[in-house]
């Protein structure tokens, strides 16, 4: 798979859509399409939050200025194309034409201007972008210029990155909202509008075509190239329980199932007319974070204990059954990005006899660990008792906490001891291309309480980023990656669990689905 490079990057110039919402049930026609979320749709900001049913809200109802192929180069997407002086520190991008906001009123690059700069206060790829640059201006309605302090290859790989949050695009109005708080509003220039008064938290979700959307004139190719509509209305019907969830995708009130548990499988791959596919063929990286604040897991010896003890395959089975669904990936950059090496996966062995060795040699004073598990997403369901019941082979105490994924969100933010409402271990899970990149992988980020949940602290991770942001060539950056993987098995910020291709169920009355790292609703048909 090609590497994206600086100069893959720089060379991209000019050259370079499905429906859902319980109360309009009564509008549904025969062409609308009725999708079944992973979760409940409960905000409708992609930048505050980094939820991925925010992330697929956005791409439904935003645009972006850039956007990554199937092969991970970058590409155009509102952009006409861009210009780089020769001594690389002034890009100079151009909108497109015709662009406009759901509003009616025109995309402007003041518009995109403010909506980077929000962006960027969230994003550690864009805060770094924005580290390297003098000045972000509008020179006029469609051109807009970063001047930088030295030349910064990777800045549309930025501007194009997949990954939450998601660099959307939207009205100048709603992008200088203070990124603290949420927008209000999801007015973008995207392929559909999402239809404010059908919205009902815990239940639906509506959108309709963007009639005025300009698609580019190429074909779709993973979440670049064009976005042609072609269902006048798509629902989101929030289903909680997967059993409920198939036994409607079976009668036909819904079209399409984003995922589905397992064990459920069989009910979808007997019953004709339906079918049971993938949606990204990388699969989804699984993960098991350790709250580095706090004991037992602030002492690195406690972390490496458990991470020998992992066996993938434990988990693996339990979250997806079938081994077709399934790969064991003992990486800290996703098995088959252009970055992974593997380096130092060794430590890996699975020996539980050597962890508890090395768990008694540590600093674990027997207390128990805070186990936070989500009993509503299908993949996560099970590797709560999974982990649980590792850490007791391996000599700890354990309290496993199951709840609803949006309860664990909000604890998982907590800083606090865990007896004042704290935790020791999540797990979660990301689609592969947002951690295949040092600027873009959170997990990887060593900047302590200022990083993602589990706050992992390592200076030397963080100067390992700073080189690989420097590196001269494809080579170089290949090196830093290695070492950085080697790094992270000594470290343990977290255990990786392999990567899991989520099943995803939907009736023959569905054509032209797509893989791609996300449901998408363009270039559908029903």
């Amino acid at each position: 798979m090609p590497l994206i490079t600086r100069r893959t990057a720089l060379a991209v110039t000019a050259a370079a859509a499905m429906p859902i919402g319980r109360p309009a049930l009564a509008q549904s026609g025969a062409r609308t399409l009725r999708f079944v979320p992973q979760s409940d749709l409960a905000a409708l900001d992609p930048i505050w939050t980094t939820g991925y049913v925010v992330r697929n809200h956005g791409y439904m109802v935003f645009d972006t200025l850039y956007a990554l192929d199937s092969a991970f180069r970058v590409r155009p997407q509102m952009a006409a194309g861009h210009e780089v002086t020769n001594d690389g520190r002034t890009c100079t991008i151009t909108l497109r034409a015709g662009l406009r906001f759901h509003d009616g009123t025109p995309v402007l690059a003041r518009d995109c201007v403010a909506s980077i700069r929000r962006w960027a206060a969230r994003d550690g790829f864009g805060q770094t972008l924005m580290a390297h640059t003098d000045e972000l201006s509008a020179l006029d309605d469609r051109r807009l210029r970063f001047m930088l302090k030295a030349p910064f290859p990777l800045l549309t790989q930025a501007l194009g990155k997949l990954s939450s949050p998601v660099p959307f695009m939207m009205p100048e109005r709603l992008a200088t909202t203070d990124v603290n708080q949420q927008i209000r509003e999801a007015v973008g220039s995207g392929p559909f509008r999402f239809l404010p008064n059908e919205w009902r938290q815990g239940a639906s979700a509506a959108y309709a075509r963007f009639d005025a959307y300009l698609p580019r004139d190429e074909k779709p190719d993973g979440m670049a190239g064009g976005k042609h509509v072609n269902v006048p209305r798509v629902e989101w019907r929030t289903i909680a329980d997967p059993s409920t969830a198939m036994s409607a995708l079976r009668t036909g009130e819904v079209d399409w199932l984003e995922t589905t548990t397992p064990d459920l499988l069989p009910l979808a791959s007997g019953q004709k007319g339906v079918t049971v596919s993938t949606l990204d063929p990388l699969g989804t990286y699984m993960l098991l974070r350790f709250n580095s604040l706090l004991p037992p897991f602030d002492d690195v010896a406690v972390r490496r204990a458990v991470l020998r003890a992992v066996n993938q395959e434990d988990y693996l089975a339990a979250m997806a059954g079938d081994a077709a669904y399934y790969r064991e990936c003992k990486a800290f950059f996703p098995c088959g990005t252009p970055l992974s090496t593997g380096a130092g996966g060794e430590v890996m062995d699975g020996r539980l006899d050597a962890a508890r060795e090395m768990l008694k040699a540590s600093s674990y004073d027997g207390r128990k660990v805070v186990v936070i598990a989500s009993a509503d997403q299908p993949l996560l369901a099970p590797v709560g008792e999974v982990t649980a019941d590792l850490l007791r082979k391996l000599g700890m105490q354990v309290d496993l906490v199951t709840t609803d994924w949006g309860t664990l969100l909000a604890r998982r933010a907590s800083q606090k001891p865990v007896a004042e409402g704290g935790w020791n271990i999540f797990h979660t899970f990301a689609v592969a291309p947002e951690f295949m990149s040092p600027a873009s992988h959170l997990g990887l980020r060593g900047t302590g309480r200022a990083g993602w949940a589990g706050w992992f602290s390592d200076p030397t991770m963080e100067a390992l980023r700073t080189d690989w942001f420097a590196a001269e060539d494809d080579a170089a950056e290949r090196r830093i990656a290695a070492a950085m993987e080697r790094e992270a098995f000594a470290q343990a910020p977290y255990v990786p669990l392999g990567q899991v291709r989520q099943p995803t169920v939907y009736r023959d009355v569905v054509r032209g689905i797509f893989p791609a790292s996300a449901p998408l609703f363009w270039n559908l048909d029903k």
